[in-house]
């Protein structure tokens, strides 16, 4: 069974790559804009070819019996980008070459249902694959946002600290989808994904802290203020990431358990992440 990861060299197709080499594939593809400089394993077929452009597909796609589709835009996927029109139609042209290839599954990474990367769900639905559905929310590497205040001091300024959601780890993102373009069983299924708890941003900014061996303090910003500080990474979205984070003030997520249901193992807590990466905020 050959398996076709794209995006292999982004942050969660990567990962994709390792577990499914660590559960035991022995016929893994990788999608990559450039093979030699990817440094995959040596098991690892690296091809040539970008999502964004079908016309580099088909000769990654020949003989592929799975695989995973990266969103066309993974490098920013939960970092305010919003999938438009064109990412929506691009990436219906890869599934039906995915179709015309013999592609027999195809496990995407999307979102939340309803929202603006339901556009991935229709584009791979719409060619008549056989599908699974991953909807995570939103990462824990987000965290980063705080990273250059945290390093030159003890106080974030950031918005809707009683904001609550369930951040999830990629690495718990990456075991699912191995987890099922490997076993079967899992066809026309969306699988919510969220890390194991529901934490404010307040609580994940101390949780920071405690991995550091320091006490930081949060300081909540008004509305425009926060867009304000937010333009300057995420420019245009800024403001759609506030609206969010208002939201989840008034409607916390709340935290499901799929990742351990399905890879029999607990999902990552955001305090041990914090001390696994306590390197991105000194």
């Amino acid at each position: 069974m050959k398996i076709l990861v794209t995006g292999a060299t982004g942050g969660v197709g990567r990962l994709v790559v390792d577990e499914l080499l660590a559960r035991g594939a022995t016929d893994v593809r990788a999608l990559t804009v450039d093979p030699v400089r990817a440094a995959l394993p040596p098991q690892v077929e690296a091809v040539r070819g970008y999502l964004g452009r079908p016309g580099t597909l088909p000769a990654a796609l020949a003989g592929v019996d799975r695989m995973y589709l990266a969103p066309f835009l993974e490098s920013s996927v939960r970092s305010g980008a919003v999938v438009g029109r064109s990412e929506g139609e691009t990436n219906a042209e890869v599934c039906r070459l995915a179709a015309a290839a013999g592609v027999r599954r195809i496990v995407d990474l999307a979102g939340a249902k309803g929202e603006h990367w339901q556009v991935i769900e229709d584009g791979v639905e719409a060619c008549g694959v056989p599908f699974v559905h991953l909807e995570p929310g939103e990462f824990m590497a987000n965290a980063g946002i705080w990273s250059a205040q945290i390093a030159a001091g003890d106080v974030v300024r950031d918005g809707y600290g009683d904001a609550a959601n369930a951040p999830i780890a990629i690495e718990d993102i990456a075991a699912v989808a191995a987890h099922c373009l490997l076993e079967d069983g899992h066809e026309a299924r969306s699988y919510e994904l969220t890390g194991p708890e529901s934490l404010t941003r307040r609580t994940r900014v101390e949780q920071i802290g405690q991995a550091l061996g320091r006490r930081l303090t949060y300081v909540d910003l008004p509305h425009d203020e926060f867009v304000a500080q937010l333009s300057e990474a995420m420019g245009e979205y800024a403001a759609w990431y506030a609206d969010g984070m208002r939201e989840l003030a008034e409607h916390p997520q709340a935290a499901v358990p799929t990742v351990a249901e399905l890879t029999g193992r607990p999902a990552t807590t955001f305090a041990a992440w914090a001390r696994a990466h306590a390197g991105m905020f000194r």
